[in-house]
């Protein structure tokens, strides 16, 4: 049962429920404390230990890793992150419900940005080695807080978008249009965190960049649990079985029909949503490196060392490295509500696509984003620099097949689950995420030796990484195209 306004039969309407924007906020809180980190992680790790870097005091030393050690944990990381939701989830459909466990996780997850700006109190000695140099205190320390933010997340993640999908009768035009307004709120929090942690981490210190996502984080449970009486009511409470609900509603036993639309979200999962986030990774690994070492940051020379703009922030580079992860987010912003529209806008003219197909074309155009990439590792290859446009339309073009796929996907869950297995299913649905995470680490690390010249697939260098990786985005886009028809009827008429 759900507190989920009734729609009446033939009409959609466009307004949404008012909890939809609390829970638009609270997501935005806890995506900028998690983009904010992420932006971070590989750029900390990898930053020199030594006292002087190119001739220039190192005043903000790293761990001093390999670029391989350091996209294996970042790999490892975001794996745990989206696992930990199945386990999060099925607790919460058990015992917690999901507002508990929401604001469990969301409480972790600030002790854990907490604990990684507490990693420099326990010294950073510049020059030694690794082992020595962050001993085994700030390496205890930097770890903890990395499993207080996977904790947290697996309790956090599933129930927030689980709570969206509450406010809307199952069958609800809105709910995907409802996602994509929600999604929007994810992306606010993405844009600002890498211009805010990012820059407080590259500029003034790491630990100002993990305590300001430790800040998002408390702002959005305070916001949270401020509004939710009002506009949430008893959302995201923990059902309470009584005698005459087991006596009214013995429906507990999954029909056959059931077990094909889960079988839709398995599917979906692990092929189109597993092999979209594996490339789509790469911008918090391989991409942010090859923004750092291989991509013209000065636009032009507009911002040279000796323009005043550059002199004026201290920037020796260019812009910081970070600022690209906000091109995504702020595509979103600008593109999320012409998507949201379009679905609508195509189901009262009965065009709107079916899930799998959604999913093909975000295939395709994830294609095109490395297809991209490909010209720009040419010219850095060729110049010695690429240009700086390469990853910006890059993370555009990603952008334009994420808004086909990751809120789409949301709403599909919510709509095929039954309502005692919708956390757990949005455990599974992100349990995908998780190893399509871990594989883009690994491929990260696999991208060093097709930059060192020691693997190769068609063209040299990074350019035959990226041409790999279009390749397979193109392959399982043709085959979910193939079977979209199939798992329509599979889903028995939820579209």
């Amino acid at each position: 049962m759900t507190n989920a306004p009734a729609v009446a039969a033939g009409s959609v309407p466009l307004k949404h429920p008012p909890g939809l924007w609390v829970l638009f906020i609270t997501e935005m809180w806890e995506r900028f404390s998690y983009y904010g980190m992420r932006a971070l992680l590989v750029l900390y790790l990898v930053q020199s230990t030594a006292p002087m870097v190119d001739g220039k005091q190192n005043w903000n030393p790293g761990f001093g890793w390999s670029e391989e050690s350091a996209y294996y944990l970042y790999g490892i990381y975001t794996w745990l992150a989206y696992l930990t939701p199945l386990v999060g989830g099925w607790i919460a459909d058990r015992f917690l419900g999901t507002h508990r466990s929401m604001v469990l996780g969301g409480s972790i997850i600030a002790l854990g940005h907490i604990t990684l700006a507490l990693t420099e109190s326990f010294g950073i000695t510049p020059g030694a080695a690794v082992s020595m140099q962050t001993g085994p205190g700030a390496l205890l320390c930097f770890m903890s807080g990395l499993a207080l933010i996977i904790i947290g997340t697996g309790f956090f993640k599933p129930c927030v978008s689980v709570m969206v999908g509450q406010l809307y009768e199952k069958d609800d035009p809105r709910k995907d249009s409802g996602f994509t307004w929600f999604y929007m709120g994810i992306n606010l929090g993405a844009f600002f965190s890498p211009l805010v942690a990012g820059t407080l981490g590259e500029s003034v210190g790491w630990h100002w960049g993990f305590g300001s996502a430790a800040v998002g984080m408390v702002l959005g449970l305070a916001f949270y649990m401020h509004y939710r009486p009002k506009y949430l009511g008893h959302i995201g409470d923990r059902p309470i079985p009584t005698a005459k609900a087991a006596v009214m509603e013995p429906a507990a036993v999954m029909t056959s029909a059931d077990w094909q639309r889960l079988g839709v979200i398995v599917i979906l999962s692990f092929t189109g949503s597993l092999l979209f986030w594996m490339a789509f990774e790469q911008a918090g690994s391989s991409l942010t490196v090859f923004a750092d070492e291989k991509t013209d940051r000065t636009l032009w020379g507009l911002l040279a060392p000796d323009s005043r703009i550059a002199m004026w922030f201290g920037w020796t580079t260019g812009f910081p490295v970070t600022w690209y992860q906000s091109v995504n987010p702020f595509t979103i912003l600008v593109f999320g509500p012409l998507f949201a529209w379009l679905w609508v806008w195509l189901d009262r003219r009965k065009l709107n696509p079916p899930t799998p197909f959604k999913f093909a074309i975000a295939l395709y155009v994830q294609g095109i984003a490395f297809l991209i990439l490909v010209a720009g590792a040419l010219e850095a290859r060729d110049h010695g620099l690429a240009g700086p446009q390469w990853l910006f339309m890059s993370y555009i073009v990603a952008t334009w097949g994420e808004l086909c796929l990751s809120p789409v996907g949301l709403s599909m869950v919510t709509k095929l689950a039954t309502p005692r297995t919708q956390s757990l299913m949005m455990g599974i649905w992100f349990a995908s995420t998780s190893l399509s995470n871990l594989l883009s680490g690994v491929g990260a690390a696999w991208s060093v030796r097709y930059d060192k010249g020691e693997a190769t697939f068609a063209l040299p260098g990074l350019a035959g990484y990226f041409l790999l990786i279009v390749l397979a985005l193109v392959l399982c886009g043709a085959l979910l195209t193939v079977l979209a028809p199939m798992l329509k009827r599979m889903m028995h008429g939820v579209h």
